[in-house]
């Protein structure tokens, strides 16, 4: 018989209040592509660190073809052949993508890995300029350095956790080609995801954790997402109900909104109209790098450079407005990065909770003046219940939570604040099938609400599945709106390119004011 490639026997890994991993065994492979499912919080990523040698477990047996084995360190498991691309990006800001790569392949000369990125980039549809330094970089196109920094390794077995949650439906097929053209080789891949139609897509084993422990086997491609559902969180997750309703009046009008870039490796924005009316979500779509960055920044407030009169919230001009004034207004915001700018990773949730709610007006019961700690405290608390975050309550730093469980408790953050206008980015990113069902009922619930929402996601499931109305954004240019009953991936595929015409634009935008009147 085929000797494996991994073996895992009894791994158990506990922290102070929670044991991440109990007991775990599990078997892959040569060349075959083994997912690890499991909700937010259930001991993957832990899992996975313990094969990368990232963190050592407590206790239990790796075997890496078939000799016994201690990985002690990340350079370790490179050496013996594993490589990893993880959820939360392992990137220096300040040093240059080919820098990047070239620190976990030091043998190579800085000009023969920018050379290998390049082959890379280009035989596998991942473009990305190895010059640009990571802090210009949007969450997609970190993600695409990821993955091209662990193919340069030529790994035996390669970890992939939550690969996909930032990639547009072109880039992830030509990422699959990539994965199942590396299994043939006799490649054998560890694949941690939340959506199930990929793993049955793409994986032939599958083993299912919840609270740390194994609780199934099964092959994906013979299961439903429903059955795997099950199987994952003892359920299958609740139906969204999408009701039509008649939009009222606006609450975001962008017009003619054009923003020269801050830096050499961004996006010009150019002739933006963007209007949001309360009671409805507009989704944007697009390749990571289009100028979802910078338009996200000029409508948060963080970037105050834009023309005065071009940004408007309701009647005010808020086109000079910083975000705390943009706040007080309404508007609240979900930014893509998690950690650094939607949560400070060393402050507790408690503390978290609080950067956004300083108005004392609209929030008497523990901001402004003198901070009520135990109100705040149990407000958190609250919010951790409500949208069901795995955290060690209040007190949990930032930083200690799972990336799904992290995202929940930010988003439950903005939405409990009962916005009149709220932005959000990536909403459901790297969270569970259960939680993505939990977050998008929330911005429908925002939207029958009254709310005004606009989601900016790469995932055109999810917008498809929220949205009333859709722009796509490409090379920092918005196509005109379209209602999602006439969208369809393949046009939206062509916008991405940047591919609509001008007739489309004006037939969409008479449609859109004949509805809004007969309404």
């Amino acid at each position: 018989m085929t000797q494996p490639r991994l073996q895992l026997t009894g791994i158990t890994k506990a922290y102070p209040g929670v044991v991440a991993n109990s007991d775990v065994s599990l078997t892959v492979m040569p060349g075959e592509t083994h997912a690890v499912l499991g909700e937010n919080g259930a001991g993957k990523s832990t899992l996975m660190k313990i094969i990368y040698g990232s963190i050592r477990p407590d206790a239990g047996e790796m075997r890496l073809n078939g000799q016994p084995i201690v990985i002690h360190s990340p350079k370790e498991a490179r050496a013996n052949g594993i490589s990893m691309v993880f959820q939360h990006f392992n990137l220096f800001d300040t040093m240059t993508v080919a820098e990047n790569v070239w620190l976990g392949l030091a043998r190579e000369s800085l000009e023969q890995v920018t050379a290998s990125i390049l082959a890379k980039a280009n035989e596998y549809g991942l473009d990305i300029d190895p010059q640009r330094p990571v802090h210009t970089l949007s969450v997609g196109e970190m993600q695409r350095v990821e993955i091209i920094r662990a193919l340069l390794t030529r790994p035996e077995l390669l970890i992939l956790d939550e690969p996909t949650s930032v990639l547009t439906p072109q880039a992830v097929e030509k990422l699959f080609v990539v994965l199942k053209k590396l299994a043939s080789e006799g490649c054998s891949i560890l694949y941690i995801s939340h959506k199930l139609h990929e793993i049955r897509e793409l994986c032939t084993a599958c083993t299912v954790l919840r609270g740390g422990r194994v609780t199934g086997v099964c092959n994906p491609q013979e299961e439903s997402n429903a059955s795997l559902s099950r199987l994952m969180i003892g359920a299958e997750p609740p139906q969204l109900t999408h009701r039509p309703r008649v939009p009222g009046a606006s609450r975001l009008k962008v017009t003619s909104l054009s923003l020269l870039r801050e830096d050499q490796f961004g996006v010009d924005l150019e002739g933006i109209d963007l209007d949001v009316r309360a009671g409805e979500v507009v989704g944007i779509a697009g390749v990571s790098g289009n100028g979802q960055r910078e338009l996200l920044y000029v409508l948060s407030g963080e970037d105050c450079r834009a023309p005065k009169g071009s940004i408007r919230m309701g009647d005010k001009d808020v086109s000079k407005l910083y975000p705390g004034g943009r706040r007080k207004l309404g508007l609240h915001f979900v930014p893509e990065e998690r950690l650094g700018r939607g949560a400070v990773p060393t402050l507790s949730l408690a503390d978290n909770l609080l950067l956004t709610r300083t108005d004392a007006i609209k929030h008497p019961h523990f901001a402004g003046g003198w901070i009520q700690v135990d109100k705040l405290e149990a407000h958190a608390a609250a919010i951790i219940k409500a949208f069901h975050v795995k955290a060690g309550g209040p007190h949990a730093i930032a930083r200690s939570l799972s990336g799904g469980n992290l995202q929940k408790f930010i988003v439950g953050r903005e939405i409990d604040a009962k916005p009149t206008l709220f932005i959000v980015s990536q909403p459901t990113w790297g969270v569970d099938v259960g939680a993505a069902a939990l977050i998008r009922g929330e911005i429908l619930a925002l939207r029958d609400a009254g709310c005004a929402v606009l989601v900016v996601s790469e995932e055109l499931e999810e917008l498809f599945e929220v949205s009333d109305r859709l722009h796509v954004i490409a090379r920092g240019r918005l196509s005109p709106s379209v209602p999602v009953a006439d969208a369809t991936v393949e046009k939206m595929g062509e916008w991405m390119s940047g591919l609509w015409s001008t007739e489309e634009g004006v037939a969409a935008n008479a449609a859109k004011e004949v509805a809004h009147v007969e309404a």
